[in-house]
């Protein structure tokens, strides 16, 4: 079984560094300060999705465009609200005018759907701030892990930025308070719900009703664009009212029609008012009038077309790729979406997501997923649906053997008629300069909300081996991005499945890897308990090796619970058992957290050994990421023993190789440990310098309470306003900045 893999990965920096400027100082050897912040300017986001035609609404985009001319002349951001039925078009009004200020607000367009009726419920707003800050240009492992933390900075970057949000189906006010950006930015809230409650943030609420009956004809007229409506204007009218005026159902029934150039307005007519009759039991809100017009629409599918409909109806995320209906329907999918996109039953949202990617109206969703339980039986569902997890699992365990290709994986199971090789290859290429790794980590990103839809779904859809297998198949997500709640939820629905099943391996698996992410969110205590049952259950089993590997783990979360010296004898037992067992890697680890320990407690020589030889071992592994970690701690405990060119030549190899990690927790160490260097060297203003870069990176990553934050602004407020330089200073005690953060064995 193989380990967290990057301990300290969910604080890693890159990208565009805010917060802190460095100033020219004094430069010796090989330290490099000038690029210190430096990062690559990050393009604005443009996320909105293309507009659709609208008719009747100038009245509400006038009432929006003066909302905004109020609270710019008050210095207010702007705050709108649309409500109204579904389909009447209130996300189409707030396209139309969101996009007509793109020349006024250079900073970009940020775009989220909220969910209000999606099949796994509404979005969580730390999921879509996170998302926002990394569209801004903060790395995955920059983003925060405490929604607080993650608004705030969400707040201080756009308090400065002329940018347009669309917070699309949103549940409630409460979701969206959270995503509401500062400054001068404008937000448009869509919603079913009239939500008052944002008149309390400043929010201009308006109701759309449905269409005039002129403005739906002329939206049916433009939909055929054929001649058809001016031929027959009074029956055009009577489609409409049977639309009741809902654009969504105008647009559908104009699809259909427009397919069939030579079908008379009347007999759609004549067939929709059947379905009125049909469906009015099932009426919810109003909707009846788009299910009608789904009804028809759905009937006039070819064959292949109307089986697509009903097997994506199961799909049990937001959005899914064109892979995914090649997965259920093979080749025949490209047509048959071209057909489903024809008729306007699905949206095509790939200028928001880039690539080929699709999602149903809400509405639509609903009614395919209905046309699912009626026609399809239930081993067909549950065949489709075990189709559409492994189609999750096969392509998240081909990210994962890019990202980390020695990981030894847990075994991918493709049982009850699945054939692996007619699953369909999702494309992670390398894009725009991209690396493998990272692009393929962009994409285990994107379909997170599938892949852990399907880790919930798992159990009750009668597979639960696919709750452990995504969730480990994913892992090399969670650490590197940041992502904490997914990290501990998926984890921990694992852990279910595998106790239930009875698979010991499995739940090992995700006790050490989820308890890795117990202690990224600070539950150090429920992460050792969770190793503790690790390693019994290795005992158990007779696997030796799995075993020694626990005791780096629970040597880690004694470190955090600051039982320094308990997690040294576990880290002790570790470094002589593992390279015995043949993990030469997880011993120089071992070691590695060893030299953390003395470092913190000022036994420098010991500190400087074991990390030199824990360098040695890791380089020689090909673990470029750790054996620099190694050589900081080097430098640290070598500025601590007063070898200070030998900590220059450290310090400085370990910060180069960092910033190409993009390990910005880890880098902030370096940092420390150059100020201390510095200090000694009698060089105030550098010291400062450095310090102030940490204290911004800790706190950029938000470990700006951690002991090394406190100990590195403690360093900067006792140094005195710069001096001439070369005057003595005092030598430094303990470093302030020792990583606490040791790895775990691997």
């Amino acid at each position: 079984m193989r380990g967290h893999e990057h301990s300290t990965n969910a604080n890693e920096l890159s990208g565009t560094v805010h917060g802190f400027v460095v100033q020219a100082g004094s430069v010796h050897g090989g330290i490099h300060v000038s690029g210190a912040g430096a990062r690559e300017e990050v393009p604005p986001p443009w996320q909105l999705p293309p507009s659709v035609r609208i008719t009747d609404r100038a009245d509400e985009l006038r009432a929006l465009e003066a909302h905004r001319g109020r609270a710019t002349e008050d210095g207010h951001p702007t705050l709108a609200a649309v409500s109204g039925l579904g389909g009447v078009g209130k996300t189409a009004v707030a396209l139309a005018w969101l996009h007509t200020l793109r020349p006024h607000f250079p900073g970009g367009q940020l775009y989220a759907d909220l969910g209000a009726q999606a099949p796994d419920g509404p979005a969580d707003p730390g999921e879509v701030v996170a998302r926002f800050l990394r569209a801004l240009g903060v790395p995955s492992g920059q983003v925060p892990p405490a929604l607080g933390e993650r608004v705030a900075l969400y707040r201080s970057l756009t308090a400065g930025r002329q940018l347009v949000v669309l917070l699309d189906d949103a549940a409630t006010a409460a979701q969206v308070r959270p995503l509401l950006p500062a400054g001068r930015c404008v937000t448009a809230v869509t919603s079913r719900r009239r939500m008052p409650g944002l008149s309390l943030d400043g929010g201009h609420v308006i109701h759309l009703g449905p269409l005039s009956t002129d403005a739906g004809v002329e939206l049916l007229d433009a939909t055929l664009a054929d001649g058809r409506v001016a031929a027959q204007p009074e029956e055009a009218r009577a489609l409409v009212l049977l639309c009741a005026g809902l654009p969504l159902a105008v647009r559908i029934a104009g699809a259909r029609l427009a397919a069939r150039p030579r079908q008379r307005i009347t007999a759609m007519v004549r067939a929709l008012s059947e379905e009125h009759e049909r469906l009015e039991a099932l009426a919810i809100e109003g909707d009846h009038d788009v299910r009608a017009a789904l009804d028809l629409s759905y009937k006039g599918l070819p064959p292949t077309a109307a089986r697509l409909y009903r097997l994506l109806g199961l799909h049990p995320g937001r959005e899914f790729g064109a892979p995914v209906a090649r997965t259920l329907l093979g080749e025949d999918a490209v047509e048959a979406l071209d057909a489903l996109h024809d008729a306007n039953l699905l949206v095509d949202v790939a200028e928001a997501s880039g690539g080929e990617r699709y999602r149903f109206h809400d509405l639509v969703r609903l009614h395919a997923a209905a046309l699912a339980a009626e026609d399809e039986s239930g081993d067909e569902r549950a065949v489709a649906l075990l189709r559409i997890g492994h189609h999750y699992l096969a392509n998240a365990g081909r990210a994962e053997e890019v990202i980390e290709p020695g990981r030894a994986s847990l075994e991918r199971e493709f049982g009850r008629g699945v054939d692996p090789e007619s699953i369909a290859e999702e494309d992670f290429g390398p894009v725009d300069g991209q690396t493998a790794a990272d692009a393929a980590l962009d994409w285990l990103e994107r379909e997170l909300p599938n892949l852990m839809a399907v880790v919930r779904l798992a159990r009750p859809m009668g597979a639960p081996e696919l709750a452990w297998q995504v969730t480990d198949a994913s892992w090399p997500l969670f650490p590197r991005r940041g992502l904490y709640r997914e990290w501990v939820e998926a984890h921990r629905e694992g852990l279910l499945a595998a106790e239930e099943e009875g698979n010991g391996e499995a739940s090992c698996r995700m006790l050490t890897s989820g308890a890795l992410g117990r202690l990224e969110t600070g539950d150090h205590a429920e992460g050792l308990a969770m190793f503790e049952r690790a390693a019994a259950s290795f005992q158990e089993r007779g696997d030796a090796l799995g075993h020694a590997r626990t005791l780096n783990y629970r040597g880690l979360a004694h470190q955090r619970l600051g039982q320094q010296d308990r997690a040294a004898d576990y880290f002790a037992r570790a470094a002589a058992e593992l390279p015995a067992l043949g993990d030469l890697r997880a011993g120089a680890l071992a070691r590695f957290n060893l030299a953390d320990i003395a470092l913190a407690q000022g036994r420098y020589e010991i500190a400087a050994v074991e990390a030199e030889a824990a360098r040695l071992t890791l380089e020689a592994a090909g673990d470029p990421y750790n054996a620099a970690r190694a050589a900081g701690l080097t430098g640290r405990a070598c500025v601590g023993l007063g070898r200070l060119d030998r900590a220059e030549a450290e310090l400085s190899a370990a910060l180069s190789a960092l910033r190409a990690e993009t390990a910005g927790f880890e880098a902030a160490h370096v940092l420390g440990g150059l100020a201390r260097l510095s200090e000694r060297r009698g060089q105030r203003q550098q010291a400062r310098q450095y310090y102030r870069e940490a204290v911004s990176l800790y706190a950029s990553v938000g470990r700006s309470e951690s002991a090394e934050a406190v100990g590195a602004r403690a360093r900067l407020d006792a140094l005195e306003p710069p001096e001439a330089e070369g005057s003595p200073s005092a030598p430094p005690g303990p470093d302030p900045s020792g990583d606490d953060r040791g790895e775990a064995g691997a």
